[in-house]
């Protein structure tokens, strides 16, 4: 037997190099991730997903899984007659892509039955469980996202093996092509790691995976290297960025692993390739496996072979009892993956065969687990579980429910399903505001018009505001006015001593008024691109303001932007060019390449520059600015990181400074077309109209209930 490439088999498929336009011109800057999740891949796009799901009849649907679920199948077959371990991996690596960093990832898509997830080493056979759940998918169709089904059937797994369980939300809307835009690191190759600085916690944002191609951690410890306190460091810093503290990180991986087994029964170079480079016969599926029969007790997936407990399709205490019972030592896998199994081991401890024979074989812990053994923070918080077996449960299923549902954003955008009425402050619970009638709504704009505050002032704050919104994650946004409150209110880039002076006058106006500070950072925005472009600009009141207690400030800052193109702000010199930056946050906001342009465009004529650069306009909102920038009457020249000089054609004479941000939408050829429709001569009222659809479509980005 060959050395294993364990702990996951590798991919055999290679890059192909073609002649794109990004083969040829590699530096040009590609904004099709403003593109992704066109309404032309959907083929159902009259489906109101949203009101299907409050229609279905989740009770039939579980009992329809946990049939299911003892159902076994010839072709892949269930470990111990149950695949509810198979599918708690399935849900469990559904969502656990989520990372804090962006907000992208997580289960709210079901974007694991695109590649790369479902060609992911960490994923391997997975796509064996989408088949098994074909036809329940079938069989509720558009009552049932797939999103929602891969949360599911890992909460109805708990529950038939008698595990907690807090619940699930639906309301998850399927995408219909892969998501091209989310970064999983710069490696070229499966389970690389250029992806860390001087130390181990030095990872890159906003990656939190240690490896390409990894959920969370190398089971077998960083880089395959068997050091259960080496591991221990891989998995806090992972599991902070994917937003568990330790506690949560210690009853989720004891919870998890107190059902089922790892695979690796045999030698990891008898199995082909994963499904996006499997041949066409395959129909999707991939690991075709070569080892004997190639499934059940001959299974290879991750390289590490066995059962953390005895007792895997039962919830009970089994996991921290074997793993504090027993002294361990360290062995290989039949595929080469280094494992651990306890010295010594007691008839009573040792765990049948999954395919129901007579046989028995060694329980097993990673190095993974080894570290919730080793490391003092880790020990200590198992050793409590274990003498407080209620306290386990509640903790794992409360971290549970956070796992799946993190990337959901606030209670107010869950749909329907079968959760505990409970609030926690990962959802961003933000009270209902008061929906304001015409005149109340007319006498709080007279007073903001009044109140001697300027356009940019009141721009400024309002974009602010709501430019914190995530699609990603759905976090963020105007509702709730937290730009108040820490730690919002002490960024950098919101200019904290002009942002007091704004919410000064803005407190005094919610007090006179009985408005909530939320709506009034909205109508703000309005009544200043109002007094620019002298055009009406509606507004949706009923906001709330959130209490400091009820805003996670550790977890707020990492929505801080480090640099915003739609305000020329930048905190420092980055790695990646401004523009793309830009590109980054405009897709966070949902924009498409039109609502981007139109946005800085329009924002620039308003006077808004945090660096002072693009301002050539006289602050009207009007279609002067891409006029101005499209002009050949200037030539441009670079004076220094992300800034740059205008001079007069003629006398050479400096004339205006710009941002890449700013020349990019005259440079791409992309977007210069997109500028050159809105500054012709009879498209400026379609700029400002269009400018102000797009201006409330991020207003208003964090508006569930409008939805």
């Amino acid at each position: 037997m060959s050395e294993s490439k364990c702990p996951f088999h590798g991919s055999t498929t290679k890059p192909n190099i073609g002649t794109e336009n990004n083969n040829w011109w590699p530096n040009q800057l590609n904004i099709d991730i403003l593109r992704q999740h066109d309404s032309k891949s959907n083929p159902i796009p009259e489906v109101d997903y949203r009101e299907n799901v409050k229609n279905l009849n989740l009770d039939a649907v579980k009992t329809d899984v946990k049939i299911m679920l003892k159902d076994s199948k010839d072709w892949w077959p269930a470990d111990w007659g149950h695949y509810g371990p198979f599918f708690i991996r399935m849900t469990w690596h559904a969502a656990g892509t989520y990372r804090t960093g962006d907000g992208r990832g997580g289960a709210a898509t079901g974007a694991q039955r695109f590649a790369p997830l479902n060609s992911w080493p960490d994923n391997g056979n997975l796509d064996k469980a989408r088949r098994l759940l074909w036809p329940i998918k079938e069989k509720y169709g558009n009552k049932l996202s797939w999103a929602d089904l891969l949360v599911l059937v890992g909460n109805v797994a708990i529950e038939d093996m008698g595990g907690p369980n807090h619940g699930t939300v639906l309301g998850r809307e399927d995408i219909w092509h892969p998501e091209r835009d989310i970064y999983w690191g710069a490696e070229d190759e499966w389970l690389g790691d250029k992806r860390y600085g001087d130390t181990r916690q030095s990872l890159e944002n906003p990656l939190a995976a240690v490896q390409m191609g990894l959920i969370y951690v190398n089971p077998e410890g960083p880089n395959s290297n068997p050091d259960p306190a080496l591991s221990a460091q891989d998995i806090r810093e992972t599991f902070k960025r994917m937003a568990m503290n330790d506690a949560e990180t210690a009853a989720l991986t004891a919870g998890g692993h107190t059902f089922g087994k790892a695979h690796g029964a045999g030698d990891d170079g008898l199995v082909e390739s994963e499904p996006e480079g499997a041949p066409i016969e395959m129909m999707g599926l991939g690991w075709n496996n070569k080892h004997a029969s190639g499934v059940g007790v001959d299974a290879i997936t991750s390289g590490i072979e066995g059962p953390w407990t005895t007792n895997p399709t039962k919830w009970d205490m089994g996991y921290l009892e074997l793993l504090f019972k027993y002294e361990w030592e360290l062995r290989k896998s039949p595929a080469g993956a280094w494992q651990w199994h306890p010295m010594d081991c007691e008839e009573v401890d040792m765990v049948p065969q999954v395919d129901g024979s007579d046989q028995k074989v060694l329980p097993m812990m990673t190095t993974a687990d080894m570290a919730m053994k080793v490391d003092p923070v880790y020990n200590e918080i198992c050793q409590r579980f274990l003498a407080n077996p209620e306290e386990f449960g509640e903790t794992f299923a409360k971290a549970w429910f956070k796992l799946l549902h993190r990337d959901m954003g606030p209670k107010t955008n869950y749909i329907a399903g079968d959760f505990k009425d409970v609030s926690y402050i990962w959802q961003d619970p933000t009270p209902i505001g008061k929906m304001l009638t015409a005149s109340e709504e007319q006498a709080v704009r007279d007073d903001l018009a009044n109140s001697g505050l300027s356009v940019q002032e009141m721009v400024n704050t309002a974009w602010a505001s709501a430019s914190t919104f995530r699609e990603s994650d759905n976090r963020g946004g105007a509702n709730g006015a937290r730009i108040r409150l820490l730690p919002q209110k002490d960024w950098e880039v919101n200019k904290p001593d002009e942002l007091k002076k704004v919410l000064n006058v803005y407190d005094q106006i919610a007090s006179a008024q009985k408005v909530s500070v939320a709506d009034l950072i909205i109508i703000g925005g309005a009544v200043g691109i109002e007094k620019a472009g002298g055009q009406k600009v509606e507004v949706t009141t009923g906001r709330g303001d959130a209490p400091q207690q009820d805003t996670d400030i550790d977890s707020f800052d990492l929505l801080k932007p480090r640099a915003c193109g739609f305000r020329n702000y930048s905190e420092k010199e980055f790695a990646v060019s401004p523009e793309e930056i830009m590109l980054d946050k405009a897709q966070l906001l949902g924009l498409n390449p039109v609502e981007m342009t139109l946005l800085i465009g329009g924002m620039r004529a308003m006077g808004i520059s945090d660096s002072g650069d693009g301002i050539w306009t006289d602050g009207n909102l009007d279609n002067s600015w891409f006029k101005t920038l499209l002009s050949m009457d200037v030539k441009w020249s670079t004076i220094g990181y992300n800034s740059y000089v205008a001079r007069d054609r003629k006398n050479n004479n400096e004339v205006r400074t710009a941002s890449r941000t700013d020349l990019v939408l005259g440079s791409n050829s992309e977007l210069r077309a997109i500028a050159e429709a809105y500054a012709q001569d009879d498209n400026n009222q379609k700029f400002i109209n269009d400018f102000i659809k797009a201006w409330n479509k991020v207003m208003n980005a964090d508006r569930f209930d409008l939805r």
